[in-house]
């Protein structure tokens, strides 16, 4: 397994090109699942296992990697299948998110794919909205189509871990209060649990939020608004978009955004689960004003703030 992410470090040159590779596993006999290799620290041989008790029901117990102990999730359980069964094929799959690194237990870790955020689509919507899927793909296995799901790792972290909106004392500047009520931000994340974060913690502040789910469709309403004769600098306060999005991801809306005359000054914060000082390369080659690691209300809160302060 130490072959399949040997060159991870490398592949952070897919990023910004509109490109992906995933690492396909599987919890079921029949379907493939993935997540963004980017994400993934390492692959290993589901070591021992440490009780936590009164954990979430999903947390089977805690590894102890290199002296760093690390929550580990049952990927099965979490969301909805019956418990996993480890053996021989069993991997775990150690993860960064949101700061925070978790491993998963998978029943087969496969091999990784190289694909473009073209061929990654959202879910149908005939899925409803009770899943846990943030995109799907089709790709040539084995001689044959597979179905390919993309975890919404976002919201299976959300129901474990509790996330709290509310601000820290001192960090909202009450004079500015007045004037962001009625300001306009558009969100493009296809995390609907990201999106629903972000919302509720903006709304805190009477910001009107604007949600789609991929960059895309931004790229589009931007581009509606502008030809209607809207200018798009003073419609919205700024745009928070994600970095891995089907279609289109945040790095390649950056740069058609900064290439269009008619909305090249929009202020654009990069809001990703993705973290280190790659992503603030990223962010400063196709011209983002911020970068933020999710989720931490009070620096969105302050983002915000000092916008609004330019505009004073």
């Amino acid at each position: 397994m130490a072959k399949v992410l040997a060159s991870v470090d490398q592949r952070t040159k897919l990023v910004g090109e509109n490109r992906l590779e995933l690492l396909l596993f599987r919890i079921s006999v029949t379907q493939l699942f993935a997540i963004n290799v980017f994400k993934v620290k390492e692959v290993v041989k589901v070591p021992h296992l440490s009780a936590l008790p009164g954990s979430h029901p999903s947390i089977v117990g805690v590894a102890n990697l290199r002296g760093l102990s690390i929550p580990v999730i049952d990927l099965r359980m979490a969301i909805g299948y019956s418990p996993s069964v480890v053996n021989e094929n069993s991997s775990l799959i150690i993860t960064e998110y949101n700061r925070s690194v978790q491993g998963f237990i998978v029943d087969k870790v496969e091999h990784i794919v190289n694909l473009t955020w073209s061929d990654i689509m959202p879910p149908p919507k005939t899925v409803g909205t009770n899943h846990y899927l943030t995109a799907i793909t089709r790709i040539e296995y084995q001689k044959n189509e597979a179905l390919v799901s993309i975890i919404d790792v976002e919201k299976v972290l959300a129901e474990i871990i509790h996330y709290d909106i509310s601000l820290s004392d001192g960090v909202l500047d009450q004079q500015l209060l007045p004037l962001m009520q009625g300001k306009r931000v558009l969100i493009a994340d296809d995390s609907a649990t990201a999106r629903r974060q972000v919302r509720e913690t903006l709304q805190q502040l009477g910001l009107e939020v604007i949600e789609v789910s991929g960059g895309l469709m931004a790229l589009r309403q931007l581009q509606q608004w502008c030809d209607s004769g809207i200018d798009v600098t003073e419609h919205l306060l700024m745009l928070i978009t994600d970095a891995e999005m089907p279609e289109m991801d945040g790095y390649k809306l950056t740069h058609e955004i900064r290439n269009d005359s008619r909305m090249c000054d929009l202020y654009i914060t990069l809001n990703t689960s993705l973290s280190g000082s790659f992503n603030h390369a990223m962010v400063e080659k196709v011209g983002c004003d911020r970068f933020i690691s999710k989720f931490q209300p009070d620096l969105l809160v302050e983002v915000v703030q000092d916008k609004l302060r330019q505009t004073m």
